[in-house]
């Protein structure tokens, strides 16, 4: 997870934006300590139509790394009132993570990233632990284009990309369809 690239980092706020309105929050906080590193994550969200809530979310996430890998990870999470959960452990024994999810449960590969917006390496994994139910969603990320975007009156050279499902037969709600622009020089 390269986690020494986040040394020197203490908190990442962002803005969850639809159609180019703030609708709500995930802040991660980091917390270094010799060569472990633990990230909490609180998130809201809803998003409206016609003054109507059609989704919201509010989690709670806590994970640990230690000398660069995932050894720890759980999420408390209020999806459209629903309550979903994660429960993640490396077995160093087997090399897979142990996760108890309300959507799976069972051995996981190492090389499974948990879907979450401050690890970059969300760019590159083939395959994304769900943070909010523990299922295991097959991924593709493609390149789109330089841009130029403007947040609150400044300019930020960014790399925009689209990341998608694999599995085309995941219903809406379920499917992972984000943009996602990066800024280079800090992510």
């Amino acid at each position: 997870s390269h986690t020494s690239h986040y040394k020197n980092i203490s908190k990442i706020e962002m803005e969850i934006c639809r159609n180019d309105k703030a609708i709500g929050y995930s802040n991660y906080f980091f917390e270094h300590e010799d060569d472990s590193m633990t990230i909490k994550n609180y998130t809201q969200f809803k998003v409206k139509l016609l003054g109507i809530t059609i989704f919201s979310i509010l989690s709670e996430t806590i994970e640990k790394y230690e000398d660069d890998k995932l050894v720890f990870f759980k999420s408390n999470t209020f999806q459209n009132n629903k309550e979903k959960f994660v429960n993640l452990k490396y077995d160093k024994k087997l090399n897979k993570f142990i996760i108890d999810g309300s959507s799976f449960k069972g051995e996981a590969d190492v090389d499974n990233v948990i879907g979450n917006w401050w690890n970059h390496k969300i760019l590159i994994a083939n395959s994304q632990i769900s943070p909010l139910s523990g299922s295991i969603k097959e991924q593709t990320v493609n390149f789109l284009k330089k841009e130029i975007i403007n947040l609150y009156g400044k300019n930020y050279e960014v790399l925009h990309f689209k990341l998608k499902s694999k599995n085309k037969n995941f219903s809406k709600e379920k499917e992972l369809n984000f943009d996602i622009w990066l800024d280079p020089r800090k992510g």
